[in-house]
């Protein structure tokens, strides 16, 4: 379903619209920690902290809105309930990133920028990063996405306005690569979406399996576009991998098709944050059963996905939510600490409230230290966070995800953690 841009709301109005509804430069020139320079020149605060969004309700990453949506308006209800930011209620609105064969984002980006929108959170699209993040962060406003994964943004040259409360591919690359290779996995092969996110998650991936011991034999680079992959398909049917990672979005539908078509079932699967999904609909039941992928984020606990539940009921993935959460809480606490919606100083407190001070959980501890005058480390529902110069979270987890014979994730997930 497509979520209406509501125009500023404060919680009260939204909490009913909520209902209704319900991955992915140049050198850094200034880093969080050292001060902000704000691109366009942000204008002085206005006492009203402006919160936008740009995720995707449309697009090759759909499947990811409803549960980022519902992370942002679950912070948002919980910031409102308790006070809001410096005694006046936070304002949302919501807008569509689409992905990349459109303009959306742009549009989307425009509206907010019209609007004065302090923070936006998104786009879930490293790539729909890329083509809008030089207008956020040129126009002197934070972004933080709670997905971006590609590692473009690591050096990005974003003023120091730009954050994410997932963790580049660095990591998760690690990961996938070394659990293709200690499955047993002598060689690989990859389908690989031509965009900056998927290029750079197979380039980290790769370098782990090589280092590991194993070989990919064969990256085929794809077209998302494309109408049909059974080409793309044959060319690792001929170098006859033991294993088969998948790197993409929403066109996975039309590939696994072609896998089962092209007789390698037998091999082993493995899909990542973009393409991990519950598949129940879409194929028949047994196609995924034991495959396994990899996804950004720590455990996502039994009262979390109740709260987004009660949200958005009708929620069948939780992808990302606790990034988007703690994306929305984080920018709170931090025009809290600096006590004003200006956008260059909440940049400024984004990696102060992240860590290096005394450790909370909720937005209302957080702010009661706060007001108490101390330092603060949030740790969220996604983990610790603690933004580094790059904007990047310094720490993350990795879950790692099987398929069950209905081709729905099961429940047992064993979770990675590492440095950044």
């Amino acid at each position: 379903m497509i979520r209406p841009n509501l125009g500023w709301r404060s919680v009260a109005v939204l909490s009913a619209a909520c209902l209704a509804l319900a991955a992915c430069g140049d050198s850094k020139s200034d880093s969080p920690a050292t001060g902000a320079t704000t691109g366009g020149g942000a204008a002085p605060g206005d006492g009203v902290l402006k919160i936008g969004t740009i995720l995707p309700q449309t697009g090759s990453l759909a499947f990811l809105g409803p549960p980022e949506f519902a992370g942002v308006d679950l912070a948002i209800k919980e910031i409102n309930d308790n006070g809001g930011v410096n005694g006046k209620p936070v304002q949302i609105q919501h807008m569509d990133s689409g992905d990349t064969s459109t303009d959306i984002a742009t549009q989307s980006v425009n509206k907010l920028l019209t609007d004065k929108t302090d923070v936006i959170i998104g786009a879930a699209s490293s790539s729909v990063s890329l083509s809008v993040i030089d207008k956020i962060t040129g126009a002197g406003v934070v972004q933080i996405s709670p997905a971006n994964t590609s590692t473009a943004f690591t050096t990005y040259n974003d003023h120091g306005l730009y954050f994410r409360t997932a963790p580049p591919d660095t990591l998760q690359g690690r990961v996938l690569g070394d659990l293709i290779v200690q499955d047993g996995n002598q060689t690989t092969g990859m389908l690989v979406l031509n965009d900056s996110y998927g290029v750079g998650l197979a380039q980290n991936a790769k370098a782990e399996i090589e280092s590991g011991g194993g070989k990919v034999v064969e990256s085929v680079t794809y077209d998302p576009k494309a109408a049909d992959f059974s080409a793309d398909v044959a060319k690792i049917k001929a170098a006859n991998p033991d294993a088969i990672a998948i790197i993409g979005f929403d066109e996975t539908k039309k590939i696994v098709p072609k896998l089962v078509e092209a007789g390698l079932k037998t091999k082993k699967w493995y899909f990542v944050d973009g393409n991990i999904a519950d598949y129940s609909k879409d194929f028949p039941a047994g196609t995924l059963n034991g495959y396994k992928g990899t996804q950004p984020g720590a455990e996502t606990k039994a009262d979390f996905k109740t709260k987004l539940l009660g949200v958005n009921k009708d929620l069948k993935d939780f992808n990302y939510a606790a990034e988007s959460y703690d994306a929305t809480i984080l920018a709170a606490l931090a025009a809290t600490e600096a006590g004003s919606d200006n956008p260059a100083e909440i940049a400024k407190h984004l990696t102060t409230v992240s860590k290096g001070g005394e450790k909370c959980t909720t937005y209302k501890a957080c702010v009661d230290l706060i007001k108490a005058k101390k330092d603060i480390d949030f740790d969220g529902a996604s983990g610790p966070i603690s933004f580094n110069d790059a904007g990047d979270p310094a720490e993350a987890t990795i879950g790692v995800y099987t398929y069950g014979p209905d081709n729905k994730l099961l429940p047992d997930v064993k979770f990675q953690s590492g440095k950044i």
